[in-house]
């Protein structure tokens, strides 16, 4: 399956097809707290078992995410690049989707590891980008557009 561009549009097929069983792909306000990393971040876009989100707060453990994806802006792009690889890498979040704006390139991070990840691939927006499991999916970036 491919998947369109866009904040919405990136999600809508992810929820009809390629979500693991039980998790829920959000946009809302909430942010996922990293007590070793003593940081907590609201990603654009997350995943995480359906489980994470019964509750009242909008603070929700961040070792529950299975997959992350950040827009940069000129204002957050450093910290999406370094800070967050290390933090979302060493809670262990499967995969991490890096939507660069500024370069207008889109990168996917998995292996998950104590220095951040292991694997990645990056392709220029207009190219399709494979998603690793457990999504097992192509991201088409064609719609992709800087600011």
């Amino acid at each position: 399956m491919i998947v369109k561009a866009g904040h919405g549009s990136v999600i809508d097929p992810l929820r009809r097809a390629h979500l693991p069983e039980s998790h829920v792909i959000e946009l809302g306000p909430f942010l996922y707290v990293f007590p070793e990393d003593g940081c907590a971040y609201g990603p654009d876009i997350h995943v995480a078992h359906e489980r994470v989100f019964e509750t009242e707060s909008h603070h929700l453990d961040g070792e529950a995410l299975s997959f992350v994806a950040e827009l940069t802006s000129p204002a957050t792009r450093n910290n999406d690049l370094t800070e967050k690889v290390e933090v979302y890498g060493r809670a262990g979040v499967p995969v991490y989707l890096l939507l660069d704006m500024q370069e207008e390139q889109a990168t996917v991070l998995w292996t998950p590891s104590a220095k951040g990840y292991e694997s990645r691939t990056t392709r220029p927006f207009g190219e399709k980008l494979p998603i690793p499991a457990p999504f097992d999916c192509l991201l088409d970036t064609a719609g992709f557009k800087a600011p």
